[in-house]
């Protein structure tokens, strides 16, 4: 991770904005058709594949499985005419490692108004699902927000953020979207993109890299193969997650599990001296020393591994400015 990504904004209240949907979409005509059903129409998806590889190479610190898989995943799906199925993601380990950075890069990179387009739709549970109580409505709400979206454009990206904290039973709603057809409730959404972010995961992850410096194993040694089983098993295993008991994961209808990887002190260096170059500042050493100095690192006996990874570098940069 490096300087702090831009900001989410936020499409408030589900309920009003379906209401906009519907109006959308109940004044079809031919153009939206063809959108829908045809390759005539992208909206704004504009990929840059190129810039989001260049982006991820300077500021993404210490994820090599990550930087892999989304750009073959990316590759791989941008250049298809004709996929079968959506691309579905979903990106694992604990905070400030780079998840939302990732997320934010993809809409940049992948649409002409970044995260601000009005085809890439972010969810937060504590903006917009923050009452388990109201678990149908949710449910109803989301169908229709994901059906109405894809309807007006198959090229659309849905951000699903704190998996951990969604009300459960939420996503099995969106299961018939994420697998291989070619319309559903008369949408054709094999063009969209779906990316899950949570901490699930995380602490087995952790666990691997530590027993790989233990081992003096490189970590970009470290391979999927070692972690995307340990991974899945921790998102079963956990009932807070929004996995939990959806299909989704049974019915393996994700594309790739991408791992974060903890972030070690050269890693966190590595955000510092980025975000003073976002701030338009040159290297301080001093500023540098006394961010890592401030910086807590597990475990207790080696302190290798940041807490927080390089999620609090920008204010910790302010205090020593």
């Amino acid at each position: 991770m490096a300087a702090a990504p831009r900001s989410c904004r936020p499409w408030g209240s589900l309920p009003g904005l379906l209401a906009l949907v519907s109006a959308a979409t109940a004044t079809w005509d031919l153009t939206s058709l063809r959108c829908n059903f045809g390759s005539f129409c992208e909206c704004d998806f504009r990929p840059d594949l190129a810039g989001l590889e260049c982006d991820l190479a300077q500021h993404l610190a210490g994820q090599h499985l990550a930087k892999a898989l989304v750009l073959k995943s990316l590759k791989a799906f941008v250049q298809d005419p004709a996929p079968n199925k959506p691309l579905v993601l979903s990106l694992h380990g604990l905070s400030g490692t780079g998840k939302s950075y990732v997320s934010s890069l993809l809409a940049k990179y992948l649409f002409r108004g970044g995260l601000h387009s009005p085809h890439v739709h972010h969810f937060s549970p504590i903006i917009h699902f923050s009452h388990p109580n109201h678990i149908e409505r949710y449910k109803k709400d989301l169908k229709s927000w994901v059906q109405g979206n894809l309807t007006a454009c198959g090229r659309s990206l849905f951000l699903f953020d704190e998996m951990d904290k969604l009300p459960l039973g939420l996503m099995e709603v969106l299961r018939p979207f994420l697998g291989a057809s070619w319309v559903v409730y008369g949408t054709n959404y094999r063009k969209a993109i779906f990316i899950f972010i949570s901490n699930t995961g995380g602490e087995q992850i952790n666990q691997v890299a530590l027993e790989a410096w233990r081992s003096r194993r490189d970590r970009e040694e470290i391979e999927l193969q070692e972690l995307e089983p340990i991974i899945s098993r921790a998102v079963l295993d956990n009932p807070h997650h929004g996995f939990w008991h959806s299909g989704i994961m049974e019915e393996h209808l994700l594309d790739a599990v991408v791992p974060f990887l903890p972030l070690q002190r050269h890693h966190v260096r590595h955000c510092v001296l980025n975000e003073l170059a976002h701030l338009g500042l040159e290297p301080q050493d001093e500023v540098v020393q006394a961010v890592l100095d401030s910086t807590t690192f597990f475990p207790e006996e080696e302190q290798l591994f940041s807490s927080n990874g390089c999620k609090t570098v920008a204010s910790r940069i302010a205090l020593f400015l």
